[in-house]
């Protein structure tokens, strides 16, 4: 069992490890209150762009859980962060939500409905045939196309809901592109706005959550330590037959303060 004394920062993925739906998991809050206790620090890391950073704090504080924004970072800020720096001046049209599109603004992406330079895709909750044959139509002309994240579903209360990873297999399909870049996780762009919010090495964190392909992989790709709860998309049988392991496997947050 690797050494948790070591983290300086828990990397927490919030859908189907801290919370489900608008039920908080048994044990996440005494987790938090261990973490805390013995000096260390945490962040939560989603990469469910359909909601930003406020959002999750009036999620979070509905929970129990009083957090500021600094607390929280998600694919979209991550997104918006590299797209000013890989597209300066040049303006994006977005597959998403309006909570996407307002924090895309708010970290400098300048928005367009016409003449794109680029297109974002995120976890649109709004999406409809509409908006799914304008960017299978902007992809299809060659446009640099950035994702925010590749989860194929969304933890819900009552199962799953279609993720962007879906909806990028749907864009592949009509317009026979895959994204040029996608930011979260398991990819460093989210790992690299982490480290630009704290100043921290790849090694001095771990990322916890429920997922193997996005959470662990995360872990296994950036150098961290990898932590797998069992309160979400996980279940023995993939863990057994997957090829991505964690570094260890509790089977809920508070499970791992013992150790802390």
């Amino acid at each position: 069992m690797p050494d948790l004394r070591n983290v300086k920062l828990f990397l927490l993925d919030m859908d189907g490890t801290f919370y489900l739906g608008e039920n908080i998991l048994p044990g996440s809050l005494d987790f938090i209150g261990a973490v805390e206790r013995t000096g260390r620090d945490y962040l939560f890391l989603t990469n469910n762009s359909s909601h930003n950073a406020e959002y999750y704090v009036g999620r979070l504080g509905r929970m129990g859980l009083s957090v500021n924004a600094d607390k929280i970072l998600t694919s979209g800020e991550a997104t918006a962060r590299k797209c000013v720096s890989l597209f300066p001046g040049k303006k994006a049209w977005v597959l998403g939500n309006e909570y996407l599109k307002r924090e895309l603004a708010a970290f400098g992406v300048d928005l367009t409905e016409s003449d794109p330079d680029y297109v974002i895709a995120g976890y649109d909750t709004t999406l409809d045939y509409a908006k799914m044959t304008k960017v299978c139509d902007l992809v299809r002309a060659g446009l640099p196309f950035v994702a925010t994240h590749p989860d194929f579903n969304c933890p819900t209360e009552t199962g799953f809901a279609p993720d962007l990873g879906a909806i990028l297999a749907f864009i592949e399909a009509s317009a026979g592109r895959r994204p040029d870049l996608i930011i979260g996780k398991p990819y460093s762009g989210i790992v690299e706005a982490v480290r630009m919010r704290t100043g921290l090495r790849n090694e001095e964190m771990a990322m916890v959550g429920d997922r193997l392909y996005t959470d662990i992989a995360t872990g296994k790709n950036n150098g961290m330590l990898s932590v797998l709860v069992m309160t979400g998309e996980t279940t023995e049988d993939m863990l057994r037959q997957s090829e991505i392991q964690p570094d260890c496997v509790f089977g809920r947050l508070a499970d791992m303060i013992p150790l802390l």
